[in-house]
């Protein structure tokens, strides 16, 4: 039994078109990947600024604490944290001249939307650092982070 080449006529231009889309499926779903590799890179590359960030504040307030002798406790020194950091928001008109420069150079120059606030209460201090990536819808949630710490 032989078959009829006409039965036949165009099943190779079939098959390599089938082949063609499953190939261009597969294409797109790795540039769809390779975007969302890129955003997770920049997102991680914001937070670990804003933790280098809120860090360099603290390591300042701690530098620059003052110390007061405890004239009840047998003149022992006490280390508080300056007051002057407190600022919400911390921009080039509230806190000291350390915070206004790191929130001027610091997170309004590298982070996209960048805003900080510094909270003081006797020994704690709590740096906040937020910031809205640039692929973020309209009215999103700014990206924030947090860091709470004692300066004794």
């Amino acid at each position: 039994m032989k078959r009829n080449k006409t039965q036949q006529a165009g099943s190779v231009i079939l098959e390599a078109l089938i082949s063609i889309l499953i190939f261009s499926i597969g294409i797109l779903a790795l540039v769809g990947m390779q975007a969302t590799a890129i955003n997770n890179v920049a997102d991680t590359k914001y937070r670990s600024t804003a933790g280098f960030l809120a860090n360099q504040i603290v390591g300042t307030v701690w530098a620059t604490r003052l110390n007061t002798i405890n004239a009840n406790a047998s003149n022992v020194m006490i280390a508080n944290p300056d007051p002057t950091f407190a600022c919400n928001p911390c921009d080039s008109a509230n806190g000291n001249t350390y915070t206004q420069a790191w929130a001027t150079s610091g997170v309004a120059a590298e982070l996209p939307n960048g805003t900080a606030s510094i909270a003081i209460s006797g020994a704690a201090v709590t740096v906040t650092v937020s910031w809205l990536p640039p692929t973020a819808a309209s009215g999103a949630t700014p990206h924030r982070h947090d860091v709470s710490t004692f300066i004794d």
